[in-house]
């Protein structure tokens, strides 16, 4: 009897000290069959993007040569356009001001880049909004009519408005202001603008719910606006009191205890909306496994037809820091995901690895 017990007792010993040491690994958790993955980041060829400071072009507002992306380049959008992937990336110069530059791909991992920015700050009614700060975190769908259908982050140094443009080649573009342009919300803090899509092969084209297009925004909570043409929006409102209606917020205790944010545009399907989102972990009530501040990505389930109405969420991340280069660089600890495409029938999620580089990760179809 006594050795049945200290056989048992060092047995429990045993199976408390191999779960203490076990390591933290989202991608062991078990996924819904809504999620889209697992990634798989590609470590034999990542970053694959890396600030190159002998890209230099004349800056219209400054009039003088600018080496455009010789700090960072971070936080991607991509399309596929003439069987190529199109990275459309944040480009930051020594004085930290943003721009958006171009590079292009056959097999979605080696890009060659454009020799100068293709959307940036000039001498125009935008000026007020993106001097100083420039234009940040680029996200591209495309519209009914196949044009491209840009959101953006303008900042002034102050305060980050979330802005849009449209173009019909990814190269000249046409600025449309603020979305948030009525008079009280104009001057918010907002960023991070996720259209919904819906899948047409290679193409994510902008996707009318009910007769409106959808996008969900903002960088602490997630809220949502709608629109009819996808350049005017009217932000979704509680009807008593007059305030932005969020749609997501943190969890205390989780990787996305500080703020959410999107990644990717949103997904349509009709088992739902599929938004990866960017998460941060907060300096306390948050995932211990994780350091304070943290940015890793999980994955939220939204109704088809209500676009406002969260139906599940993950537990988990399924991306975070763990390489050199993600956790040390202008930001640490960051993976920051934000273009996604078909490619060759795999998903490619392209992510800022801590704000300085990029990266890339795969999922079979």
């Amino acid at each position: 009897m006594k050795k049945t017990f200290y056989f048992l007792l060092l047995l429990s010993l045993i199976l408390e000290l191999g779960c203490e040491n076990k390591p933290n690994n989202p991608q062991e958790s078990v996924q819904s069959n809504w999620e889209i993955g697992p990634f798989i980041k590609q470590d034999a060829e990542n970053p694959i993007l890396i600030p190159n400071p002998e890209l230099v072009f004349l800056d219209p507002v400054s009039g003088e040569e600018t080496a455009f992306e010789a700090r960072n380049v971070l936080n991607p959008s991509a399309v596929v356009k003439d069987g190529k992937v199109h990275l459309i990336y944040r480009a930051q110069d020594q004085k930290m001001t943003s721009r958006i530059a171009l590079a292009t791909s056959e097999d979605g991992i080696h890009f060659t880049k454009e020799k100068a920015p293709i959307f940036f700050p000039e001498n125009d009614d935008m000026l007020v909004y993106e001097a100083f700060g420039g234009v940040e975190d680029p996200r591209v769908v495309q519209g009914p009519n196949g044009e491209y259908i840009l959101t953006y982050t303008s900042y002034d140094g102050k305060t980050a408005r979330l802005c849009l443009a449209t173009s019909t080649d990814l190269k000249k573009w046409t600025k449309h202001g603020p979305v948030l342009k009525d008079p009280k919300n104009i001057n918010l803090w907002s960023k991070s603008g996720a259209i919904v899509v819906e899948q047409f092969g290679v193409e994510m084209r902008a996707k009318k719910i009910d007769g409106k297009y959808w996008m969900y925004f903002g960088d602490t909570d997630l809220f949502m606006a709608h629109s009819t043409n996808l350049i005017d929006w009217t932000v979704l409102e509680n009807a008593e009191n007059n305030t932005m209606v969020s749609v997501l917020h943190p969890r205390p205790g989780y990787f996305d205890s500080r703020l959410v944010e999107p990644g990717p545009y949103a997904l349509w399907t009709k088992n739902g909306i599929n938004l990866i989102y960017n998460a941060s972990n907060a300096a306390n009530n948050n995932d211990p496994n994780l350091p304070q501040f943290t940015y890793a990505a999980g994955q939220a389930l939204f109704s088809a037809s209500k676009p406002y109405q969260l139906i599940d969420r993950t537990k988990g991340y399924f991306i975070y820091p763990d390489k050199d280069y993600e956790k040390i660089g202008e930001v640490n600890e960051v993976c920051f995901v934000e273009g996604m495409v078909f490619f060759k029938d795999q998903w490619f999620l392209y992510y800022g690895t801590a704000d300085s580089k990029i990266g890339v990760a795969i999922a079979e179809k």
